[in-house]
């Protein structure tokens, strides 16, 4: 492979700066946490670190759990991206960046409720969803220790469908447990 970017030299502490265009293009904030390791030719491998990944096969099995009791597609993400997903429109979500709307919900802590036809207007999950497809969604954001790691999405495409109580209250659990499986 063929090596691109720039160069950097590493400090007397050790320390090297990652451009800023890579980290625009990874998302890479300050006090973002990353792993580091090494590859088998002796390469140091940056990798922003996501906290909920960790727990990707059991947020998996938990949106197909909710998708088979609700009927509607569930999504787990993390800040970054969609983790976990089924549903119709799982194909929709799986492995997309998170939009800026949803990165707003999850910084603000509040948990969303949109039906159509009752006002507001639905957060895009996905960057660059059509909003214009989801006929109600709730979206509850997953708190581990005070930060938000990411969220819990249950949506739906049929305008008939409404996110009642049951949905809500279904989100808010599912989303405080992964928090909470995060803290310990």
């Amino acid at each position: 492979m063929k090596a691109t970017g720039i160069v950097r030299r590493i400090d007397e502490l050790g320390r090297v700066v990652i451009p800023k265009e890579i980290r625009r293009t990874l998302r890479i904030r300050e006090g973002d946490p990353l792993e580091i390791y090494t590859d088998r030719e002796g390469g140091v491998i940056l990798k922003k670190y996501s906290p909920i990944g960790e727990l990707m096969e059991f947020a998996r099995e938990f949106a197909d759990s909710l998708y088979k009791t609700l009927g509607f597609t569930a999504v787990i993400c993390d800040k970054d991206l969609v983790i976990a997903a089924s549903g119709t429109a799982k194909k929709d979500y799986m492995d997309n960046p998170v939009s800026p709307q949803l990165e707003s919900v999850m910084e603000e802590r509040r948990t969303l409720v949109f039906n159509f036809g009752e006002g507001g207007n639905p957060v895009a999950i996905a960057n660059g969803e059509d909003t214009s497809q989801i006929a109600a969604e709730v979206v509850a954001p997953i708190i581990s220790e005070g930060q938000p790691i990411g969220c819990v999405a249950i949506i739906s495409r049929k305008k008939d469908d409404k996110m009642g109580l049951t949905e809500l209250k279904v989100a808010e659990t599912t989303a405080n447990f992964l928090g909470v499986q995060m803290e310990q």
